[in-house]
């Protein structure tokens, strides 16, 4: 099943509660949480009391994405705060195994994450030990950038490798997916779509999350 990740980064924080609820309401999984630091990416976003403040008042599934250094000085702090799931990215991990062994001891999920320019060959000794690679789409940052097509072929051999490996791993993509580039994603092999602006900067959250639901069943 193909689940919907709603990225807060692109919410109005003054009704933060009420469009998680919003989007959990029309039938989205995940709630994606965008953590930086202006010093991993040129920007900042919010660290784990703002997450903290959600811990409790939603059943969707959190996924934590930090874009950040040293991932390992907050782990646990977003642990605490509610996060179901953490994303930590290969290249500010230099000790990616023992990153993701102590996301792990901490009873969560653990994922990697690439950038654009981030070749999967990085992939190749961690690959057993994650539950999730997210693949970036945009060069992370910002919201709201445009999908990067060359994104589409490395989904595709993405998957050709975790399935060459008989694993069960997610592939998830974050940045740039709107209506009308989100089935090529997902024909592409991804099953856990990031969607910011294109969900949040809309009219209608309830309307544009059943509209992804359709594009992508």
């Amino acid at each position: 099943m193909v689940k919907l990740a709603p990225s807060i980064l692109s919410a109005d924080f003054s009704r933060l509660l009420e469009h998680v609820k919003e989007v959990e309401a029309a039938g989205a999984e995940y709630l994606h949480v965008d953590v930086m630091d202006g010093h991993f990416v040129p920007n900042i976003s919010f660290g784990a009391p703002i997450l903290r403040s959600l811990k409790g008042k939603t059943n969707l599934f959190v996924d934590v994405h930090l874009m950040i250094e040293n991932p390992d000085q907050y782990v646990k702090d977003f642990v605490d705060a509610g996060a179901d799931l953490i994303n930590v990215h290969i290249e500010a991990c230099p000790h990616i195994h023992r990153t993701l062994q102590y996301i792990k001891s901490l009873g969560v999920k653990a994922g990697v994450t690439l950038n654009p320019g981030t070749p999967l060959v990085v992939l190749e000794e961690v690959l057993s030990y994650v539950d999730m690679v997210l693949l970036m789409s945009v060069n992370p940052g910002f919201g709201g950038q445009s999908y990067i097509e060359a994104t589409t072929d490395k989904i595709f051999r993405l998957k050709t490798m975790i399935d060459d490996r008989g694993l069960d791993i997610d592939i998830q993509v974050d940045g740039g997916i709107k209506l009308d580039n989100v089935k090529t994603v997902v024909d592409a092999g991804a099953n856990v779509i990031v969607a910011g602006s294109a969900i949040f900067n809309t009219d209608n959250i309830n309307d544009t999350v059943l509209a992804f639901r359709e594009a992508i069943k």
